[in-house]
């Protein structure tokens, strides 16, 4: 399994769980988060420019979720984690998209896995996994369930671009979900993502 460049997009309240990964020798990282604001009304060169300076040559952009990065919290909370999302799903001239890779931490747990519950449509057993507004930032969601041609009941993991994992299972087996995450840049569903969602 080939060793993938990544970004980690977080936000500060959340750090130590990006230093923790900084500890992980099987990962490679690129570590220069967007911290100032890019004057422009562009959006082609806001991206070309995140790209370029903050992304780099990375090819996988790890999302941290945590308790400060819902999108509920307001546009300008969000500023930086939302420009660094839209730039890793941007396909550039200079460079493709990168695969996403939310990491669930702990403290969202509960708020994330809420069990199964029996559909009303096709009375089997699904999954309730709350990636919505309070929970994460409109790129993670609507790259999660994407909505464009999607007429079933649930989500296939071939139905999703963006990929989910609980932080511990993450720990114990990065490179797996790392090359997950990697793997959707070149799937058929990369063709439906959103790179700046309403």
């Amino acid at each position: 399994m080939a060793i993938h460049k990544c970004f980690i997009s977080f936000k500060m309240e959340d750090e130590g769980y990006k230093k923790d990964i900084q500890q992980i020798e099987d990962i490679q990282m690129i570590d220069k988060s967007l911290d100032i604001p890019i004057n422009s009304d562009n959006p082609d060169y806001v991206m070309q420019k995140i790209r370029d300076e903050n992304l780099k040559d990375s090819s996988v952009t790890l999302f941290l979720i945590g308790s400060y990065s819902a999108e509920s919290l307001g546009q300008n909370e969000q500023y930086y984690i939302k420009k660094e999302l839209q730039a890793s799903l941007y396909h550039s001239q200079n460079h493709g998209r990168n695969g996403i890779l939310g990491i669930v931490l702990p403290e969202m747990y509960e708020k994330i896995y809420k069990g199964q519950y029996i559909c009303n449509i096709c009375g089997k057993r699904h999954n309730y996994v709350a990636i919505d507004d309070e929970n994460v930032i409109k790129e993670l969601s609507k790259n999660y369930y994407i909505e464009k041609d999607h007429n079933s009941c649930a989500w296939q993991e071939d139905e999703r671009y963006c990929v989910l994992v609980k932080w511990e299972d993450f720990v114990s087996n990065s490179k797996e979900f790392i090359e997950q995450a990697w793997n959707k840049r070149e799937s058929p569903i990369a063709d439906k993502i959103t790179v700046y969602p309403k």
